[in-house]
């Protein structure tokens, strides 16, 4: 492929297609907007908040009398160190927080080893050919959370975990999801009857930390392999149609009445190896649809510590 490029490619589609290269940006059903910010702590106090952000800037925000902060666990956002990275849900134009989420990540791939041992136990997971190897630390005291919904600590299942980065080293503390009974290599096949042709596929919507701190775009696993230079795309339990890199998604959170247009930045082939489903309002069907950045998934009314919504997309 000549150009892949994904801002370049987005270039061509515009030309092509006739469309913007403006982002719409997100739309809220009530009207009121989500804005993320994204940076390190400078200065905390019980009712504002000074961050340095990835561009420079220092954003100062009042922090809201019901706002609440998590970093491993529920802590006032007073307490939270400086220096620390969060991530901000923020009201009223990007002035008032909302909620806090400090050092948070997101572990996701596939258990290739475990470290023996009767406390902290140290696990070693392949996250992607584009994310490549990552290691994890189970906590003891977290452990037992994990495994009611993690039974299988063995090579060859996957890892969904939320977690805190602490001197460098992540440390898993909540489950993200109920990890899938088999093996990463035997994703149940897409319903036989789906076509190919809505317009709009339910599903769930969860959120990576593999994604620059302040980018808002997307990552999706049904990209051909040769297209995103990924050897484990294109697998999908939810029958998803094939885009290419530079496409827009629709996406709606349909618990959050909230949608917002995004660029698919990047190959999800991780997310699409969970046949999984989010239970945020009622049920979503079966499949992981799209895996946003952080920055678009809080923008979008997700909660971070939970990791997914229900939502429904389409092509922008």
């Amino acid at each position: 492929m000549p150009y892949r490029s994904v801002d370049r490619r987005r270039v061509l589609a515009a030309a092509a297609l006739g469309r913007t290269l403006e982002e719409p940006g997100a739309v809220s059903d009530d009207g009121e907007l989500l804005q993320a910010v994204t940076g390190e702590i400078l200065d905390v106090s019980p009712h504002l908040i000074v961050v340095d952000t990835p561009e420079g800037r220092e954003e100062r925000l009042v922090i809201a009398p019901w706002a609440t902060a998590w970093r491993g666990e529920a802590v006032a956002p007073a307490d939270l160190p400086l220096g620390t990275h969060v991530v901000i849900r923020a009201l009223r134009s990007g002035r008032v927080v909302d909620r806090i989420w400090a050092d948070i990540t997101r572990i996701t791939g596939v258990i290739q080893s475990i470290g023996s041992g009767s406390r902290d136990r140290t696990m070693e997971l392949y996250c992607g050919p584009h994310r490549g190897r990552r290691t994890v630390v189970i906590p003891y005291r977290a452990s037992g959370r994990l495994r009611v919904r993690h039974p299988q600590f063995e090579p060859g299942y996957l890892f969904d975990a939320i977690g805190v980065r602490e001197d460098g080293v992540a440390q898993a503390r909540l489950p993200a999801t109920s990890q899938p009974p088999y093996r990463w290599t035997a994703v149940p096949q897409p319903p036989p009857g789906y076509s190919g042709v809505q317009s709009r596929i339910s599903g769930t919507a969860t959120w990576s930390d593999a994604f620059d701190c302040d980018e808002s775009g997307a990552a999706y696993p049904m990209l051909e392999r040769s297209d995103a230079d990924c050897e484990d795309a294109g697998v999908s339990c939810a029958g998803l149609p094939y885009l290419a890199l530079g496409s827009t998604l629709n996406v709606r959170n349909v618990c959050a009445g909230r949608t917002s247009v995004l660029p698919v930045v990047a190959c999800g082939c991780l997310a699409g190896r969970f046949c999984d489903r989010c239970l945020e309002c009622g049920t979503s069907p079966r499949g992981r649809i799209v895996e946003l950045s952080a920055t678009a998934f809080v923008e979008l009314g997700g909660d971070l510590t939970r990791g997914c919504f229900n939502a429904r997309v389409g092509l922008g």
